[in-house]
């Protein structure tokens, strides 16, 4: 792939956890939630959510997807109905081990660190890690279950790879991502999600987190989701910006527009 290639990827952001990328004719979606809102979820053990905000793009308007990068699929927040009707019509799922089991037909399960191919025809060979992910406090994983992030990568890249965190907090698994690639690009899902039943316990990253990231793994850019459109979001957009400024990292900030085709140097 040549270097032009690389100004050829594009994400739209759908709202939540929901993207839209494409890599030079690949169309990736990411955890698909395209529930109407005003729906109400549980998550299990006296956790849930009310669902605020309908998705930028209804998943009848997508178009052909060949792969969803889905990081789990047990939590209505990153699949609901409406996303889990859309699986079996695209090429691929990616996710677990634990959910490919669940989903059968046609998932593909990746535990951490291990690979697989995709590519679309005539388009770049893209290399999909699946990374670490721990979803809540330590020990919390018999609690949350099984979850992953994806790295890409691809011939061309000239900012480094494109890293998707998937529903985490910061730990000693995150900053492993930063040590075996060269990220340039991160999609991270803020939120500081909490739940009143387990008080200050957090499950995925505040913006003082991703900050943090941005400043260890040397990002380029940093494109916040996961931060609106549902109740159990602690931390907006508003509040994110603020920290993100005060952590001097707002230059590498890009606040994706929703339902918008948005390039981004990769």
């Amino acid at each position: 792939m040549s270097d032009s290639a690389g100004s050829q990827v594009q994400v739209t952001y759908i709202g939540g956890p929901t993207a839209l990328i494409e890599v030079g004719g690949l169309r990736l979606l990411t955890d698909p939630v395209f529930d109407p809102p005003g729906g109400k979820y549980s998550f299990g053990l006296g956790t849930g959510s009310e669902k605020l905000d309908a998705p930028a793009i209804a998943a009848d308007d997508l178009g052909r997807i060949d792969a969803v990068l889905l990081s789990h699929d047990h939590h209505a927040d990153n699949l609901d109905p409406a996303g889990r009707a859309l699986l079996p019509s695209v090429g691929t799922v990616v996710t677990t081990t634990s959910g490919a089991r669940r989903l059968r037909g046609n998932a593909l399960g990746l535990d951490p660190w291990a690979a697989t191919t995709l590519q679309a025809p005539g388009g770049p060979l893209v290399k999909v890690t699946a990374t670490p992910a721990r979803h809540g406090p330590p020990l919390s994983h018999p609690l949350v279950g099984d979850v992953i992030g994806f790295v890409l990568e691809w011939d061309g890249q000239r900012n480094g790879a494109f890293w998707i965190s998937g529903d985490t907090v910061y730990y000693r698994g995150v900053t492993e991502v930063g040590e075996r690639f060269d990220v340039g690009t991160g999609l991270i899902h803020l939120g500081g999600v909490r739940f009143p039943i387990s008080g200050p316990a957090r499950y995925t990253m505040n913006a003082k987190e991703a900050a943090r990231v941005a400043s260890e793994f040397g990002l380029k850019t940093l494109l916040p989701i996961h931060y609106e459109g549902w109740k159990h979001f602690r931390e907006g957009r508003a509040d994110a910006e603020r920290e993100f400024a005060a952590s001097g990292v707002a230059n590498r900030v890009h606040w994706l527009a929703a339902g918008v085709a948005e390039p981004v140097e990769v």
